[in-house]
């Protein structure tokens, strides 16, 4: 097998040659077509994640080098386990990537992805730079029919990722606008899923990056604002009547801030973004207006399965995506840092 692997933080990735693997038990071999470049692998790439103040959280601990990164991932089930079942070989099939320990009250619960003992593909666990994967359980390989290759990986992070964050605000209705922040790849997907799940709710975009606000636009969204203007909060505030909601998909302390102020009484914010800083607000804010501050990390792999459903219906609409050859895997993570990316990019083995 062949695979781009992580051999530094922050060095080019290296082609390394290996034998090819053996499943055993319930495992699963895969031979990989697609994978999707993530922001999240760009910050394991970094080795860090910025807390703000100045400070970093060292995340260079948490996996062996050389390390293949990864965990959109799409392909074909080539070779099984002796206890593997539920999966033939020839079945193409879309990896749910955030596994759990299998052992733990939180993976008892079905929240696998929030498991502290965590074999995250592409994390933790080799991942989907490469032509093969070894997934440990076919449970975790989801039949992706009716829906095209190159969309299907992405699905299983910033289609997951959107999904799971406005399945944690209230129903909203005609009079209940949406904030998203951010029209990166999982922002896009935001909007999509945002008029699939909620069609009479308006949709607000604060995007900086004109070509990506252009791409909301073209997404669906009722309304693109420029988050550095001053009078983008008393717009909020003013004119729409604060946001029911507000997905904040960058996760900078400035656009943090816009999603907790541009909330209406009773509205939530879910902070979904890694770009890393400090969070610091009166607290009697919190009980006054009542407001919910809510982390999403991914999402599980039942709401996958209910995403892919979503998806068949026709009701979510394709982000852009664009094909890059394995070998430009350190190209795209350098493009998507200098944030020449829109929508996402996906590699081709």
């Amino acid at each position: 097998m062949k695979s781009q692997k992580m051999v530094d933080y922050g060095a080019p990735l290296c082609e390394l040659v290996e034998p090819d693997p053996v499943p055993q038990g319930g495992e699963v071999v895969v031979r990989i077509s697609r994978c999707g470049v993530c922001h999240s692998d760009l910050h394991i790439y970094e080795g860090y994640f910025e807390m703000g103040g100045g400070n970093r959280l060292d995340v260079r601990g948490g996996r062996k080098l050389p390390f293949t990164l990864g965990h959109e991932i799409v392909g074909t089930v080539i070779a099984v386990g002796p206890a593997a079942e539920g999966v033939s070989v020839g079945e193409r099939r879309v990896v749910y990537p955030w596994i759990g320990c299998g052992a733990c009250p939180t993976c008892a619960r079905g929240l696998e992805h929030l498991c502290p003992k965590g074999r995250h593909l592409g994390v933790n666990v080799d991942g989907g730079y490469a032509d093969t994967v070894v997934v440990p359980h076919a449970r975790y390989l989801l039949d992706y029919s009716g829906i095209a290759e190159d969309r299907a990986g992405p699905l299983a992070c910033s289609g997951l990722t959107a999904y799971s964050a406005l399945k944690k605000i209230p129903p909203a209705g005609a009079g209940d606008p949406i904030l998203i922040i951010g029209a990166g790849g999982v922002g896009l997907m935001a909007i999509q899923v945002a008029r699939a799940l909620y069609p009479a709710a308006p949709l607000l975009v604060a995007e900086i990056d004109p070509a990506k606000a252009e791409a909301a636009k073209a997404a669906g969204a009722s309304e693109v604002l420029d988050p550095r203007e001053k009078e983008t909060t008393a717009h909020l505030q003013k004119k729409i009547g604060g946001v029911h909601a507000a997905l904040d998909f960058v996760g900078a302390e400035a656009t943090v801030q816009l999603a907790t102020r541009g909330l209406r009484r009773g509205g939530t914010a879910v902070v979904v973004g890694l770009f890393g800083g400090a969070l610091s607000m009166p607290i009697p804010l919190l009980p006054w207006n009542g407001i919910a501050i809510v982390g999403s990390y991914v999402g599980s792999l039942a709401e996958l399965g209910e995403l892919l459903d979503l998806v068949r219906t026709g009701k979510v609409a394709p982000i852009p995506v664009t094909l890059r050859p394995m070998a430009e895997a350190t190209e795209a993570l350098h493009d998507l840092k200098a944030g020449k990316v829109v929508g996402r990019v996906v590699l081709t083995a």
